[in-house]
């Protein structure tokens, strides 16, 4: 049986516009020969004792842990989380302790590039695309939703680009058992700049981060940042996201992919 393996992860690149001014990674990319003076002095040789003066390649990278493809922990979200099932909530959970049998798990997607940029996502929104797949939501599956954002990656407008899921279609989500889901925006919710109009023309101080928070009455993790969802079937996938082990941290980086067999 034929297997394919789509790479649903951005690159970590330097000076795109993948995250807000000031926010972006920074590498310094630092060659053979860049390398070559500081080992030769560490092992008291001339660099042109070296192979053709040469050592090795390496970079050093300043970047915070959301960054790129990362997955966020409920910790990132809110100090408490499951508060809808347990009285008072429990601490919520860091991304060193995020079940690992939540990366690994069939995969749906949900095509909303049609929605305008800021549309808030209901759960009518999310019933009507499964109906249109005719797809049934099953416990842990991991959805993935496709929106305008994923095609201005790196472009000046992606942070303000894409819908984004509002704190009830999230919330339908858990209640149906779901614990991972992902965007290919730069955040699950709508996008800041069109979330701060609209708390300025209703004075809502709730709709500021509403599908994150929805973490505090269900745990659940996130993908930010996704890419190439396009290349996805609606369902009949696996998605592995195997999050990097950052010690207490509230997210960790991904190389997520999607596995699509036969």
């Amino acid at each position: 049986m034929a297997r394919r393996i789509i790479d649903i992860s951005v690159a970590l690149r330097s000076g795109i516009a993948s995250d807000p001014p000031g926010s972006e990674p920074r590498i310094r990319y630092m060659n053979h020969h860049d390398t070559a003076p500081a080992m030769a002095d560490y092992m008291g040789v001339a660099v042109s004792e070296l192979p053709e003066g040469e050592y090795c390649a390496a970079e050093r990278v300043d970047l915070s842990t959301h960054n790129g493809t990362h997955l966020d922990a409920p910790y990132h979200f809110f100090s408490r989380m499951d508060e809808r099932l347990v009285p008072g909530g429990r601490p919520s959970t860091r991304i060193d302790d995020v079940p690992l049998d939540w990366c690994f798990q069939p995969g749906v997607k949900l095509d909303f590039r049609h929605m305008e940029d800021g549309y808030v996502a209901t759960p009518g929104d999310v019933e009507a695309e499964l109906r249109r797949i005719g797809h049934e939501l099953r416990p842990l599956e991991i959805v993935v939703v496709n929106t305008r954002a994923g095609s201005r990656y790196g472009e000046d407008n992606y942070v303000d680009a894409g819908c984004g899921m509002g704190r009830a279609a999230t919330l339908w989500l858990l209640e149906r058992g779901v614990r991972l889901v992902g965007t290919d925006g730069w955040s699950w919710d709508a996008p800041f700049s069109h979330t701060r109009r609209r708390v300025a023309e209703t004075g809502d101080a709730g709709l500021i981060w509403e599908g994150h928070r929805a973490g505090r009455e269900i745990g659940y993790c996130h993908m930010e940042k996704l890419s190439n969802l396009e290349a996805l079937p609606s369902d009949g996938f696996t998605v592995i996201c195997f999050p990097v082990k950052i010690e207490r941290a509230s997210a960790g980086w991904t190389r997520a992919v999607a596995v699509v067999e036969g």
